[in-house]
């Protein structure tokens, strides 16, 4: 009779753990860490790369420093939780297992290390605070005790903040400002400019502009065909595990020659690994392209794909990263990035590898990057607005972003719209060269373009599991095969704000005021992310952080304006109610498939709106979702509003399927100058133009200023008549006389013709989404 086993006690006996061995930690700390874990029960099995995979068959918890190791994205498929050490510790303490979301250490949940506890605000603003800071992955304690790193605070005065001085605790006390300024980022800023006692952001502005770290997250990535960095044959180095057991396929569009070759081959072979011809017995394929049989095939077959520069970066560290980790570790597209060739895009305030990552990006992109700034510049990418850079790009209605507006719309292949307040967020006393380089390559986005469903180039290929494509069976049974056709991809930090993927039921409409509404939707997608799911219980906390945030005083300011606590908790209740129906609420005109109103008005928010072709609907169908606590049929509620209609000379439908055939780009290729004390005042009427397609620039009658040429939309091949107009947008005001003067004879000089037009013709031509002829509307 076989022995029976006897259970296993302790904390951990339920649970089966992987730890994985990185530079952060060493063989040593993981026998230690294995140590602790079987004495509270646990099972364990430490790393054996790159001997062999992890075997992840009856696994529980991945613990590990980082997600950059080879098994991450099968762990995440498999739906096991990585953790951080950190976990271990913390439910020892608590004698309990704790969430794991909490102690991801992938640094797209970018709180993940701040536990947090709010002192002295009120409840409102300490419910924002949390719910933001939950959603990308920290921690929030109601009381104040040992774990907590930040005391979210409006002085040092409070109690929470005096006690954590007394004990001499290690925690940091920071406004609510710190919190407000990562979350609208997405990125997790220094916090020495929000600290107590005496937080720099509150001081006078100096014009001093605020300096960067030295190091980057871009070291050894900033060039993905780097020449300078080529091994020496007088200096070998001895590499101890990165290519063991490991083949190398060298493609031929590296362009390299066999001296270099030779020596690569040395290095590879001396460790352990070689060289192959043959991509089907390759583990690792290097190239320069996302092109070609032999990329499809190692792309396909869940091969690491990387450049010279990622193979460079294995041999200067010895240490394996993913080549999807760092955005110009990766192949680029021989035609870049499509919308991007017309661009020409200067930099201002990146200095040292940041700055060199950012132009060998633009440039991968296949937008011109300039040296100095000129008129005919299309964007200025900035660390921060303190420049003359940036002064210059304003008066010329240069489209000022930050990084993220690039590296985004590279990670996504899409061009990001700069409407999204993200892109042109810069914090004061911070300069974001700081968080350069915190966002890796999308498998899904590099599966929709440059791995099409087709079978002609993997005929030869070896019939091996493929993690881009292959089903996970766990998935299956508990959500439906319907929900495995494309793989799952880790939220980002935009995704989770915006809850786009956490909804229990298709979105319908979001109302965010009375006037107007930008909604928003979350129709079901063909795969939805394992890792959004985990955040679902989050999702009511994030709704709650961007309702607060956007309240005047909101987070950043803290307490509300007398007799608003009211109003507003009946807002949040509204808004909960309707997010359990399926409809999000939001101020993102760019995510909007409804907009809701009692009748036409010329807001800001309703014109921007209009250009994302939404249906617009009565109020009174909000009123019967709440009422009803089900979703109407929106058509049934299309607003009918004939008196404005007839007075502004057109018809919602009509709108509506002009904007789906403009795409935005309504005003392109316009240049449209707005006087500075225009009423409603001139970055109203700029988000108007933006949302269009246009260009819209400050007049201020500045000497030696000029029209832009407009020589990129040109080159484009795109309509250049609307090249020929130049506008200048004004009301009747006396004052205004003598300024329209100087902008017609700037126009002649520039071989214009100038249209000096009321702010009348930009709304109602926004609002009809055709171009409506100025005659009417001039002054």
């Amino acid at each position: 009779m076989d022995a029976i086993e006897p259970q296993r006690q302790g904390l951990f006996a339920t649970c089966s753990f992987a730890v994985v061995r990185s530079a952060a930690l060493s063989d040593k700390d993981a026998e230690s860490l294995a140590s602790e874990l079987k004495l509270h029960g646990g099972e364990v099995v430490i790393d054996n790369y790159p001997e062999s995979s992890l075997d992840l068959r009856g696994i529980t918890h991945i613990v590990a420093t980082t997600y950059d190791f080879p098994d991450y994205n099968a762990c995440c498929d498999a739906l096991i939780p990585v953790i951080k050490p950190t976990w271990v510790s913390h439910s020892l303490a608590k004698d309990k297992l704790l969430n794991p979301r909490q102690y991801n250490p992938d640094p797209r949940f970018f709180m993940s290390d701040v536990v947090a506890c709010v002192a002295d605000l009120p409840q409102g603003d300490s419910d924002a605070i949390a719910g933001g800071i939950l959603a990308m992955g920290g921690l929030f304690s109601t009381k104040l005790t040992s774990q907590v790193t930040h005391i979210i605070s409006l002085s040092t005065d409070s109690e929470s903040c005096l006690f954590a001085q007394r004990k001499k605790l290690k925690v940091k006390m920071v406004l609510p400002h710190w919190v407000d300024d990562c979350l609208k980022l997405g990125r997790k800023i220094d916090e020495q400019p929000y600290m107590l006692p005496d937080p720099d952001i509150l001081k006078p502005s100096m014009e001093k502009a605020p300096s960067g770290r030295l190091k980057t997250q871009v070291e050894g990535a900033s060039d993905p065909d780097p020449s300078r960095q080529k091994p020496k044959p007088d200096q070998p180095r001895k590499l101890q595990k990165v290519f063991k057991k490991k083949t190398v396929m060298l493609a031929g569009d590296l362009g390299i020659s066999q001296y270099l070759r030779g020596i690569l081959h040395g290095m590879i072979e001396v460790s352990g690994g070689k060289l192959t011809e043959s991509v089907t017995e390759a583990d690792m394929y290097i190239c320069k392209y996302r092109e070609g049989k032999d990329y499809k095939i190692a792309s396909r077959a869940g091969k690491d794909v990387g450049n010279l520069a990622w193979l460079y970066f294995l041999i200067q560290t010895d240490e394996w990263t993913s080549p999807l980790r760092r955005l110009l570790h990766y192949p680029v597209a021989r035609n870049g990035l499509p919308g991007f060739s017309s661009l020409k895009i200067s930099l201002s305030n990146y200095s040292g590898e940041a700055r060199t990552y950012l132009e060998n990006l633009i440039n991968a992109t296949g937008a011109v990057s300039t040296k100095t700034l000129r008129q005919d510049n299309t964007h200025l990418v900035t660390a921060h607005v303190m420049s003359e850079k940036c002064a210059a790009a304003k008066d010329w209605g240069i489209h000022i972003v930050n990084h993220l507006w690039l590296e985004e719309s590279y990670t996504r292949w899409k061009m990001q719209s700069i409407t999204d307040g993200r892109y042109t967020h810069f914090p004061k006393r911070t300069n974001l060269g700081d968080v350069v380089g915190h966002i890796q390559l999308d498998r899904s986005v590099l599966e929709q373009f440059f791995l099409p469903d087709d079978t002609t180039d993997t005929l030869d290929a070896p019939a091996e599991p493929d993690p881009m494509r292959q089903v996970n069976h766990n998935t299956v049974s508990a959500r439906g095969a319907n929900q495995t056709k494309k793989p799952n991809r880790r939220p980002t930090s935009k995704d989770a704000p915006a809850a786009q993927l956490l909804t229990p039921a298709p979105a319908k409409v979001i109302p965010t005021g009375k006037e107007n509404v930008t909604p928003s939707t979350g129709h079901s997608r063909k795969s939805k992310e394992v890792a959004s799911a985990r955040l679902h219980d989050m999702t009511p906390d994030i709704l709650l952080y961007e309702k607060e945030r956007k309240r005047v005083g909101g987070v950043v300011y803290g307490g509300r304006r007398k007799g608003h606590d009211e109003q507003s908790e009946v807002g949040r209740k509204r808004s909960k109610q309707l997010r359990t129906l399926g409809i999000i609420c939001t101020t993102d005109p760019t995510r909007a498939t409804h907009l809701a109103a009692p009748y036409i008005v010329r807001t800001q928010k309703f014109v921007t709106a209009l250009a994302y072709a939404p249906l617009v609907i009565s109020t009174d169908f909000i009123d019967a979702c709440l009422k009803e606590n089900k979703v109407p049929d929106p058509e049934a509620f299309k607003l009918q509003d004939t008196e404005n209609e007839k007075r502004l000379g057109l018809t919602l439908k009509s709108s509506r399927e002009r904007a789906q055939n403009n795409h935005n780009q309504l005003l392109h290729g316009r240049s449209i100058y707005c006087m500075e004390n225009v009423r409603g005042g001139f970055e109203t009427f700029k988000s108007i133009v933006e949302a269009n397609g246009g260009r819209c620039m400050l007049w201020r009658n500045r000497k030696g200023q000029k029209v832009s040429s407009g020589r990129t939309e040109s080159e484009a091949g795109l309509d250049t008549d609307a090249n020929d107009d130049v506008y200048l947008l004004t009301d009747e005001r006396n004052e205004n006389k003598p300024l329209i003067c100087r902008f017609k004879e700037m126009a002649e000089g520039s071989q214009k013709s100038a249209r000096i037009v009321l702010t009348d013709w930009l709304l109602e031509t926004a609002m009809s989404q055709q171009i409506l002829p100025t005659q009417r509307y001039e002054v």
